[in-house]
């Protein structure tokens, strides 16, 4: 299945959660997921992402899995890796959130420290997932540019508004 797809239904995943359990196994499907497409970039993608992909596929150890595995062994294709690492940088962000509402809201310390343990993993995807994206900018000309923040969102070719 195409990467984008993937990443599609685990948003749909993610937001039908119900439990606190629920969010944390979707985390967990999500990273799954980013090492999948880590693993595909790291052998299959554009020369100038195989290095930080390689290192995406190495994050986090999730739990053993069920008799079901991973959605993310159903990846069988990255068509267009600037869209994929685009969604798969939302999916990693909408994981965040949702492992730090569990984490606020849980007595429960197993369960903090899980959350906790997720959303280190969920961030250093991130970070590489954004370090794929500006790879790609660059190789591109900047035509691709994520806007910046920091600018007020400006990219090339368009001047800051401070």
């Amino acid at each position: 299945m195409e990467a984008e797809r993937l990443i599609t239904l685990g948003r749909h995943a993610l937001a039908e959660s119900g439990t606190a359990q629920d969010i944390v196994a979707e985390a967990w499907q999500a990273q799954a997921l980013a090492q999948a497409i880590g693993r595909h970039l790291a052998l299959c993608g554009p020369m100038e992402l195989r290095g930080e992909a390689r290192g995406l596929s190495e994050i986090g150890e999730y739990p053993t899995w069920g008799s079901a595995g991973p959605r993310a062994a159903q990846l069988t294709e990255v068509a267009d890796p600037w869209g994929a690492l685009t969604a798969l940088g939302e999916l990693l962000g909408e994981v965040g959130i949702a492992l730090v509402g569990v984490a606020c809201a849980t007595d429960e310390e197993g369960l903090y420290w899980q959350c906790i343990e997720a959303i280190d993993a969920a961030d250093e995807s991130s970070d590489r997932v954004r370090g794929m994206l500006r790879r790609l900018a660059v190789r591109d000309g900047e035509r691709a540019r994520p806007p910046d923040p920091a600018r007020g969102g400006a990219g090339p070719g368009r001047s800051p508004t401070w």
